[in-house]
C-alpha cells in the first residue's frame, strides 16, 4: 500500500511563496530574479483556481504557457521567464519531476535590429542631462554597461589607476572587466569624494549601512559599512532594513535614469526610439566602426556567445556592403 503524502500545506511549513523566496535566496540569485520568479508563480496559481502546484502536472504548466502566448500575446522572452520561473518551483523547491509536453504554443520571435546612435548623437543627448544621471548615462555609452549594472557598481569596484571597471554578477551572474573611459576619471573620483562625504554624514547619524551581497553579511558582518561597499551612485533618501534593523542607503532608482534619458532625447530633437540600453548598442557599434576585433568587443560586453555581438555587425554605417544601382547611375554619370 502506498503512503499517503503528507499535506505540504500542514504543519509549520512556510507557505509556498515563502519557501520559493527562500530557495532563490539560498542559490544567491539577483532580487530582480526573485520578484519575477514570484511574480510567475503566483500568476501560475491563480490561473488554475488557487490550486496548488502539486496537484498540478505538465499539462498544466503547458496550458498557463500557452495562454501567455496565445491568449496575452507576451513576447517570447517573456514566456521563457515563465516557464524558467515554473521549472524552478518544482524542481528546486517542491522537488517535483515535470515533464515537456508537446503543443505549446510560442509566440513568434521576431529579428530585431538594435537602435543605435550616431557619435553626434550620443553628444547631443548627454549633453542635455546633468548629475548623476548624466555620469550613469555616459558610463553605458562609454564602457558598455547596462543600466542596472552600472547602478549597482560600488565604490570598490572602480579602478582609477587601471581605468577600469569590475562589473560583479552581471546577465548570467558572470563577473567581468570592461574599460573606464579617460574622460570619465576625474569625474567618477569626484564621484567617489562625494559618496564618501555623504557616507561620513550617514555614519555620524548612526546610519551608513548598505546591502550586501548574499552570503557576506554573515562573513563580513561589518563590511556593509564600509566606504569601500557604498553604492557609487546612492539613492538620495535612506531607508530602514526591516529584518536588521539597519539605516541603509540604496543604489539611485533606475526611473530616475530612464526618465532624464528620455527627456535629453525629446529635447535634443532626436527622432529615433533611444533608451538607456541604446547606449550599450552605440558602444559596441561605435567600437566596431573603430576596427576593434568582435572577440574583444563580446568580452566588454559580457556576451557568453559571439552570435550574440554578431548582430551590431548589421547596423554598421554604410548598409550591408552592396552599392545601390541608383547611386552607379546618378553619382557615377
Amino acid at each position: 500500500m502506498t503512503a499517503k503524502r503528507a499535506d505540504p500545506r500542514a504543519g509549520n511549513r512556510p507557505k509556498l511563496l515563502q519557501q520559493v523566496r527562500q530557495a532563490i535566496r539560498a542559490r544567491q540569485y539577483s532580487p530582480r530574479t526573485e520578484e519575477a520568479y514570484v511574480g510567475w508563480i503566483r500568476r501560475y496559481v491563480l490561473f488554475h483556481g488557487r490550486r496548488h502546484p502539486e496537484e498540478l502536472d505538465g499539462a498544466a504548466v503547458a496550458a498557463f504557457l500557452t495562454d501567455l502566448a496565445a491568449a496575452q500575446g507576451v513576447s517570447a522572452s517573456t514566456q521563457s521567464q515563465a516557464a524558467s520561473a515554473l521549472l524552478f518551483l518544482y524542481r528546486e523547491v517542491l522537488g517535483l519531476p515535470i515533464e515537456p509536453v508537446a503543443g505549446i504554443v510560442r509566440p513568434h520571435r521576431p529579428r530585431r535590429l538594435p537602435i543605435v546612435l550616431t557619435r553626434d548623437e550620443v553628444g547631443a543627448v548627454l549633453g542635455e542631462m546633468s548629475g548623476q544621471q548624466r555620469l550613469v548615462a555616459s558610463l553605458l555609452y562609454g564602457s558598455g554597461l547596462r543600466l542596472m549594472e552600472a547602478l549597482t557598481l560600488r565604490v570598490k569596484d572602480i579602478q582609477l589607476e587601471r581605468r577600469e571597471i569590475v562589473v560583479r554578477g552581471g546577465k548570467g551572474g558572470d563577473d567581468r572587466v570592461t574599460m573606464l573611459p579617460a574622460a570619465l576619471r576625474a569625474d567618477i573620483a569626484r564621484q567617489i569624494d562625494r559618496v564618501g562625504e555623504r557616507h561620513k554624514r550617514d555614519r555620524d547619524l548612526g546610519a551608513g549601512w548598505v546591502a550586501m551581497p548574499p552570503g557576506l553579511e554573515r562573513k563580513m558582518p561589518g563590511a556593509g559599512r564600509q566606504l569601500a561597499w557604498q553604492m557609487l551612485f546612492p539613492a538620495v533618501r535612506r531607508h530602514t532594513d526591516p529584518e536588521s534593523g539597519q539605516q541603509r542607503r540604496h543604489h539611485l532608482h533606475e526611473s530616475s535614469v530612464q526618465r532624464a534619458v528620455s527627456q535629453a532625447v525629446r529635447a535634443s530633437g532626436i527622432t529615433k526610439r533611444a533608451t538607456c540600453h541604446t547606449f550599450r548598442h552605440s558602444f559596441a557599434t561605435h567600437l566596431l566602426q573603430a576596427g576593434y576585433d568582435i572577440r574583444t568587443i563580446q568580452e566588454l560586453l559580457g556576451h557568453r556567445q559571439v552570435e550574440t555581438t554578431m548582430i551590431y555587425t548589421h547596423v554598421l554605417n554604410g548598409g550591408p556592403g552592396v552599392r545601390s544601382p541608383l547611386d552607379s547611375l546618378l553619382l557615377d554619370g
